[in-house]
């Protein structure tokens, strides 16, 4: 039996219906359905039994004042035949009551409550006996003795009600006749001045008009009320269709469209959306929006720090490659100093030997023909072995370390050391190179090595710079009587303007061959700030360029 419970459930739930309906109970939509439906349905049900019991309220109370109304109405007529006890009178005063409309029967009891008189006639077929006191031995304690009273009773074929009459509701109208001054003092003398209750007046109403229009009156209304109802759940749901469930939906598939990465989508705001969903909608395309900014900048981001990382590594790679060439070059520049000691050696021997062979040839004992000649060529050797030695000097004091030996001294000599140093690989390339010192006062406290080696650089800058029909030039000249200004120009390619901030940076070059390393400038601006002197830079392209340096002088 369990087996099958959980089989017939398993099978209840797969219904697509049972689904549909678990869905839309689980939902918003669904939730609000069922509360607004519950709660019309709850006050219709309250509506129905308020309605009920003011409208039975009221019926009551209009039956009870109609009965009041009859029963002053019928006292009043037998007023004056129970007065003068007139019994032929009073029996057809009922009869005459008893054709009015809306008067069933009246019955007269007396002080015993037995039946005295009745506007029944005994003619008339189908009814019961009028005397309720056959049926009813407690009739007597049925209704209060002395006071008017009521009851509303239903079919009762016994106590003189039609059996055809089915169905049917009666109100009887039970009327004390209490004994007054006019009774017992009447000329009848039939009561006495002792007897308080001298009979009783039961008047039959029938309520089948009433109830017809009660019944009516229910119906009518409760089809309204269903009516309404039904109008009102179907316009909420409706309202709530459109309002709330379709707004609501069109933001579920738009955040499972964007679950699912699509962030183009946008909701539709139209201008009779609730303030709410409204609102809801705003922020939820303000939100993608924000999204689809964040993602666009993310992915320049993305781009850009690709390409910075990508120019990084080249520029590491080119700064690799240019200390594994600065390395290079601090290692040829040893090689050179242990070269340029080498050389040195015998090239002092070769000048002793030179020195020696001419002393020899000079002598007066020495004769030849070729003396002259001899002796000439000799002189020649010992010259050009003195500025082989001056050369490898000059090699061996550029490439000294530098000790920050720092010293007073003048320029002009150390720009003639440059000069002499360059000017065999500079005449190579075609390239003219000239000296103009027109400074009086050179005198600067400086490291000589590092003033030669920041000329170089420079002249070696200005070397590549040219291409034809080049020119160099060094120029001194005092601006003040403070300072001694430097200008080295050549009429080479110029600088472009976007690359004259970039020219004092490590690495940075503007020559696109290997032959640039981009360390000289930067190297030559230290030695500057070193020297507190100031180093500027007038270039034009297609013109030439013109390296300007500013030493303050010493007075020393």
């Amino acid at each position: 039996m369990s087996g099958s419970l959980k089989k017939f459930y398993a099978k209840l739930l797969d219904n697509e219906l049972v689904k549909s309906y678990i869905r839309l109970k689980s939902s918003i939509y669904g939730r609000v359905v069922f509360i607004i439906g519950g709660s019309i349905l709850v006050l219709y049900v309250l509506f129905n039994i308020i309605f009920r019991s003011v409208y039975v309220d009221f019926i009551n109370t209009t039956i009870r004042q109609n009965g009041d109304n009859v029963s002053s109405i019928v006292e009043g007529s037998l007023y004056y035949s129970m007065l003068e006890n007139d019994k032929a009178m009073l029996q057809r005063t009922l009869y005459i009551i008893s054709t009015m409309s809306g008067i069933d029967e009246v019955n007269m009891y007396n002080d015993n409550d037995s039946l005295a008189f009745t506007s029944i006639s005994a003619e008339k077929e189908g009814r019961g006996n009028p005397d309720c006191g056959v049926c009813h031995t407690d009739f007597g304690t049925m209704f209060p003795p002395k006071e008017k009273s009521y009851r509303i009773v239903g079919e009762m074929p016994d106590c003189g009600i039609s059996q055809t009459e089915t169905n049917s509701r009666y109100l009887l109208i039970r009327k004390p006749i209490l004994n007054e001054k006019s009774c017992y003092t009447a000329a009848c003398h039939a009561h006495d001045r002792e007897d308080e209750v001298l009979g009783s007046l039961i008047i039959k109403l029938p309520l089948n008009e009433i109830d017809a229009f009660e019944n009516k009156s229910t119906t009518d209304f409760l089809l309204l009320v269903s009516l309404i109802t039904a109008l009102l759940m179907t316009f909420l749901i409706v309202f709530t269709w459109k309002k709330i469930k379709n707004p609501l939906y069109s933001i579920i598939h738009a955040s499972e469209a964007v679950s699912k990465g699509d962030t183009s989508i946008r909701l539709e705001i139209k201008p009779n959306l609730l303030d709410d969903l409204s609102k809801v909608s705003m922020a939820f395309n303000n939100m993608l929006d924000n999204i689809d900014s964040a993602a666009t900048e993310l992915q320049n981001w993305s781009q850009q720090l690709e390409y910075k990382v990508q120019r990084k590594t080249e520029e590491l790679s080119e700064a690799q490659n240019e200390l594994i060439h600065v390395e290079r070059i601090a290692s040829l520049g040893k090689l050179s100093s242990s070269v340029a000691h080498e050389i040195n050696n015998p090239l002092s021997g070769i000048l002793v030997y030179t020195k020696l062979i001419y002393k020899q040839l000079n002598n007066a004992d020495f004769s030849h023909q070729k003396k002259e000649s001899i002796l000439k060529h000799l002189k020649l050797i010992e010259t050009e072995t003195k500025r082989c030695g001056d050369i490898v000097k000059g090699l061996l004091d550029f490439s000294r370390k530098d000790q920050d030996d720092f010293e007073v001294a003048s320029l002009h000599p150390l720009l003639e050391a440059t000069y002499a140093l360059m000017t065999h690989s500079i005449k190579i390339a075609d390239i003219s190179f000239l000296t103009d010192f027109r400074a009086n006062s050179d005198q600067i406290f400086c490291s000589p090595n590092q003033i030669k080696q920041a000329c170089v650089a420079i002249l070696v800058n200005a070397s590549e710079a040219i291409e034809e029909h080049g020119e160099i030039i060094i120029r001194t000249t005092n601006p003040d009587e403070d300072s001694i200004r430097l200008d080295i120009s050549d009429n080479g390619l110029g600088i472009a303007p976007e690359d004259m901030s970039h020219i004092f940076e490590p690495f940075f070059s503007t020559k696109r061959d290997a032959s640039g390393i981009g360390l000289g400038l930067a190297i030559v601006h230290g030695i500057i700030e070193n020297h507190k002197g100031k180093i500027t830079v007038d270039s034009e392209i297609g013109k030439g360029t013109t390296i300007s340096i500013i030493f303050p002088l010493s007075r020393n």
